[in-house]
């Protein structure tokens, strides 16, 4: 007792009340991420969206996830056309790699032509692992947003609760995608729901990292550049077996995830531009 006592202790000497409000606004980061999750698992189970549709709805969130910052920072001039486009290849080139690795390696203990056996005895096919990596990248993607976010979050009045909506709006696609993702391949709505809150969980893991560490934010617009350079190989190859499947639906569901994300991305930017929400973090959620 007197050890835990001492814990807590030099925890209340070693961060101040606005490390401490920051711990709770990170706990809210995940919200956003889940109903996003939500909102697209109710829209596929009530209209039994077909597989081809949901992936082509997956990828067009990513592609609109891994381009929207890099314009933010190309328009605003807070970065050159070259380092972001080396940093966009560099985060590409990575992720490509990675995924090409994985899928070798679980090609080497194939059982038949489309399941790949594990050793604890499930099967797991390759466009479902290949999912699961597409997945992967997306929480690169929200671990370094969890980090910008991390560094505001100290400075958050009111416990943060006037970041929740700014934050739910921006993490809303994240989650669709994800959860999108995951029932195209496996039809699962629970397993899409697991998954949209374990991505949820990335982001304030991400940024009670980023508080516990004290970092700044320099720096960090580069690792998301590389983080949404990531995005484009992985979902770029599922999206190009979704439209082999049917490129009617993959087409339809890309502009429809295109569109969502868009809207949803335009509708954080409306709330930070018009209103006090994002006054403590201009950096990481405008």
């Amino acid at each position: 007792m007197e050890a835990l006592s001492a814990v807590f202790q030099n925890f209340s000497h070693s961060y101040n009340s606005e490390d401490v409000s920051g711990f709770f606004v990170s706990l809210l980061f995940g919200l956003g991420p889940l109903l996003g999750g939500m909102v697209l698992v109710a829209f596929a189970l009530a209209f039994r969206l077909q597989h081809a549709l949901l992936t082509g709805v997956a990828s067009g969130i990513a592609f609109v996830l891994g381009a929207w910052r890099p314009l933010q920072l190309l328009l605003s001039s807070k970065m050159g056309f070259l380092p972001l486009v080396l940093l966009l290849a560099l985060g590409s080139s990575f992720a490509h790699i990675s995924t090409t690795s994985a899928l070798k390696l679980a090609s080497r203990k194939r059982t038949s032509a489309d399941t790949l056996s594990k050793v604890t005895g499930f099967s797991v096919s390759a466009l479902t692992l290949q999912s699961f990596l597409s997945c992967v990248a997306v929480a690169l993607h929200a671990l370094a947003e969890g980090l910008a976010l991390g560094v505001a979050a100290p400075k958050a009045y009111g416990l943060g609760r006037h970041m929740v909506l700014p934050v739910s709006l921006h993490g809303l696609p994240r989650g669709a995608a994800v959860a999108s993702c995951i029932f195209g391949a496996t039809d699962s709505w629970y397993g899409s729901l697991a998954a949209a809150a374990l991505i949820g969980f990335v982001g304030p893991l991400s940024a009670i990292g980023a508080i516990l560490a004290g970092i700044d934010y320099s720096g960090l617009d580069h690792l998301m550049v590389f983080a949404c350079g990531g995005l484009i190989p992985c979902f770029g190859s599922i999206v190009r077996r979704a439209l082999r499947l049917g490129a009617r639906n993959g087409s339809f569901g890309l502009i429809i995830g295109i569109g969502f994300a868009t809207v949803c991305l335009t509708c954080t930017k409306l709330v930070c531009l018009h209103t006090p929400y994002c006054n403590s973090a201009p950096e990481a959620v405008r």
